[in-house]
């Protein structure tokens, strides 16, 4: 979840300021925004079942999903769909995840 809310927070800094126009013009804000959104991804396919049933705020399938399309389908995504995701969901998906980590109890959880 660290990992999430770390690349999430990249997301959020690398589109600080930008608009739509200098995202699918400046191939560095472009892709680097990709990839952090990629990890999110990654990093939440990571997590354990049981804790993704556990926490069902997040649409988990979705941001899995996203992942996969951006590793394997990256020919066919969207400049819009990625500019909406990383612009309507990135901040709320971090501020959740924050949720998350301040109310686990990480003493009990690494017990297990």
């Amino acid at each position: 979840m660290e990992d999430m809310r770390q690349y999430a927070l990249n997301v959020e800094k690398i589109l600080e300021g930008v608009t739509y126009s200098d995202f699918v013009e400046d191939i560095r804000v472009y892709y680097s925004t990709m990839k952090n959104i990629e990890i999110i991804g990654e990093a939440a396919y990571m997590l354990s079942l049981d804790f993704k049933n556990t926490h069902q705020e997040l649409p988990w399938r979705q941001i899995i999903d996203m992942r996969h399309i951006l590793v394997h389908g990256y020919a066919q995504v969207s400049s819009k769909d990625l500019w909406d995701t990383a612009n309507d969901d990135i901040r709320p998906l971090r501020e959740q995840i924050e949720r998350y980590l301040a109310e686990t109890d990480w003493a009990l959880w690494e017990k297990g």
